[in-house]
């Protein structure tokens, strides 16, 4: 596999016409080097199911390039298929069907040798703990077990690059540590390229070596969690405030006591150097101000910060009112 194993520059698509038209993506671009989980990460309706549609050959993009294992998506679509485990977001299993029949079902669809193909079911079955229930039909089985077999089906055919899109949506906190710990496993024990789409600032910031961060269908960010978070020196206070006059008057309290100050609603953010030290300070200059906020912290740097900056909006915001875009 070559160096880096998705490559991407210009992707643009379009749902619909004229007045209609819902753009998806806006010239998105971005690089997954080999062997390591990377996060796509945005609000719903940023562009990551579109983005990973097209790198797996399910739509064309309206302009731009995007090569997979260094295959070019568009002139060779059925040899990107045969280097590619995908997981969508919607259950791909028969619920009627054992897990096992699931499983030599997609072997046989990848043209696999009967034996190869029972041998790779039982593997999977091991590995991923649902060997006990193997032979019941996969629509009795948990939530999370479901998950579990969706990823094996998409790792039947031993892929080079595995696309995840929101592997843990609806999963329990338990069954969403285990999904976490497998998707480790897959990168740093067998070496295999996971691009993961997810919402979850939290999973993209334990399990991501490198992510970008798309909004509006365009790269916002890109970088590992650690260094976007650097970014942002020292820690942030965050003031939820009653009225719009007094966030007015905060700011310009803090001015002279904080670093960068930025309004999402009736919250206001301010940088500063040590957040334990410098709470006193602010709320000082507030009292000064005459503001009295209705709550107010600390925290250390958060990916929800870092979307914040380069985005101009509150993660979980964006999250709630996202447009057409998928």
């Amino acid at each position: 596999m070559p160096n880096h194993a998705i490559e991407a520059s210009g992707l643009v698509k379009t749902y619909g016409k004229g007045a209609k038209a819902v753009p998806a993506l806006a010239g998105l671009g971005f690089t997954v080097p080999a062997g390591i989980v990377f996060g796509l990460l945005g609000p719903n309706g940023a562009g990551k199911s579109t983005t990973v549609r097209i790198l797996t050959t399910l739509a064309a993009p309206d302009a731009g390039q995007a090569t997979v294992a260094g295959i070019d998506v568009r002139r060779h679509p059925g040899r990107v298929r045969r280097v590619i485990g995908s997981v969508s977001q919607k259950p791909a299993f028969d619920p009627v069907s054992t897990g096992r029949e699931n499983l030599l079902l997609q072997g046989h669809l990848h043209g696999l040798p009967a034996a190869s193909a029972r041998s790779r079911a039982k593997e999977l079955l091991d590995r991923f703990g649902l060997t006990d229930a193997a032979d019941r039909p996969a629509g009795k089985w948990s939530g999370g077990m479901q998950r579990k077999l969706d990823v094996a089906l998409g790792l039947v055919a031993r892929p080079s690059v595995l696309f995840l899109d929101e592997p843990t949506t609806g999963l329990d906190p338990e069954a969403r540590a285990e999904m976490w710990a497998e998707i480790t496993r897959l990168s740093g024990e067998d070496g295999l390229t996971v691009l993961l789409t997810t919402h979850y600032l939290e999973e993209a910031d334990q399990l991501a070596a490198r992510l970008v961060i798309v909004d509006r269908g365009q790269v916002v960010a890109t970088g590992s969690p650690e260094e976007l978070k650097n970014e942002l020196n020292g820690d942030s206070v965050h003031a939820e405030l009653s009225t719009v006059e007094d966030l007015g008057a905060a700011r310009r309290a803090l001015e002279p006591v904080a670093g960068e100050i930025s309004v999402d609603g009736l919250t206001l953010r301010a940088r500063v150097s040590a957040g334990a030290t410098a709470l006193p300070r602010v709320l000082a200059a507030l009292g000064s101000a005459g503001v009295e906020p209705v709550s107010i912290g600390t925290a250390r740097p958060s990916l929800d910060e870092v979307y914040l900056r380069h985005a101009g909006r509150d993660f979980g915001t964006a999250d709630t009112v996202a447009g057409g875009a998928r």
